[in-house]
């Protein structure tokens, strides 16, 4: 039996998704495929609010995280640590066989301007990786704040992963910016996963030009050849890429606007629900995410035995992530879901809740 998600993805994927990713094969050297690729890289710049070099990776975002890594740290990197992504972003940093250092707050904090700002000023970095929504813990960092601090440090590359928040709320990549920003397509932007997106400023083309060992698969150079002829080093996921221009196109359909509003509008609702009910929210005031609510289990709640129940019913709850799990749960409300489907959902937790 398929389940509803309401997990932090993958997310539950729209028919008409599907439908458009069950179109005929074209090459991926044809141009058919090329006028494809410039569709979707323009309508993603439109999306991104950018101009800067916009890329496909056939793979999981956490591929182009590594490429990211291998490309654009050349002396010293700083990874910014709240939770398990972030975390593993320096670990995946070292095994790269880069310096990095992990400067890392408790999970459920936000890293603020005022951490980078300190970081960034002892000259050590000439990198850094930072989680823009950590879905681990549901909290939110505040880009708009930290960009500001970046005009102080004009020759260090920024590296931001917005992989659970591209889409759910205003991200503008050139203004706030960053010079390389990275997501996948399974969360807010509701499609199967196997898609990673990422842009690449000048700056950091022209770091990675300098940069040796990037290896092959994610060489930003070999993005940035491809890219003049709409293409790909390597074979693109088609089919996703039809799923992606089909959802782009509903997205606009939509409006960003209201895109966003949605967003904020059911994160509002679960926060309230959550509170109604005598739980605490993990992250604090002002750090919250829009596409996932992760809760305190303050109430010492079978968070298993839920799961267990709502799965035999035909819904996927989430009971924490890494050492948080079963001390916290997380609602999802991102993507294309309607307020009528999380009220349906979270109705089903009062129920489980209640027993």
């Amino acid at each position: 039996m398929a389940k509803k998600l309401f997990i932090p993805g993958p997310v539950n994927v729209a028919p008409e998704i599907f439908a458009a990713m069950s179109q005929p094969m074209i090459g991926h050297r044809m141009k058919e495929y090329a006028e494809l690729h410039a569709r979707v890289t323009t309508n993603l710049k439109r999306m991104m609010e950018t101009d800067d070099r916009t890329f496909l990776a056939t793979s999981s975002a956490f591929g182009v995280m590594e490429g990211a890594v291998r490309n654009l740290v050349k002396g010293r990197c700083v990874n910014f640590c709240n939770g398990a992504f972030s975390d593993k972003w320096h670990e995946v940093t070292l095994r790269c066989g880069k310096q990095a250092d992990a400067v890392k707050v408790p999970w459920g904090q936000p890293i603020t301007a005022e951490l980078v700002d300190q970081a960034l000023a002892s000259g050590m970095y000439d990198s850094f990786t930072l989680i823009n929504n950590e879905s681990s813990t549901g909290v939110f960092s505040p880009l708009e704040e930290i960009a500001q601090v970046l005009k102080k440090y004009p020759d260090v590359v920024s590296i931001v992963d917005t992989v659970s928040s591209m889409s759910a709320s205003r991200l503008p990549v050139k203004e706030l910016g960053i010079d390389c920003c990275i997501f996948g397509v399974q969360k807010a932007l509701a499609l199967p996963p196997g898609l990673a997106i990422f842009t690449a400023s000048e700056k950091a083309i022209q770091r990675a030009k300098t940069v040796e060992n990037r290896g092959y698969y994610f060489d930003f150079m070999e993005f940035v050849t491809n890219d003049d002829k709409h293409n790909t080093p390597s074979t693109p996921c088609i089919s996703l890429i039809y799923g992606l221009d089909c959802q782009l196109q509903r997205i606009f359909n939509e409006g960003l606007e209201v895109r966003w509003g949605r967003h904020l509008q059911m994160a509002e609702r679960t926060r309230a629900w959550a509170v109604e009910r005598g739980f605490e929210l993990f992250a604090p005031q002002g750090a919250r995410s829009v596409t996932l609510t992760c809760v305190a289990n303050n109430r010492g709640v079978d968070l298993a035995g839920v799961k267990q129940r709502l799965g035999e019913r035909g819904y996927a709850f989430d009971d924490g992530y890494g050492k948080i799990k079963g001390q916290t749960f997380r609602v999802a409300h991102m993507g294309d879901m309607q307020p009528t489907e999380l009220e349906e959902f979270l109705g089903l937790l009062d129920e489980e809740l209640a027993r």
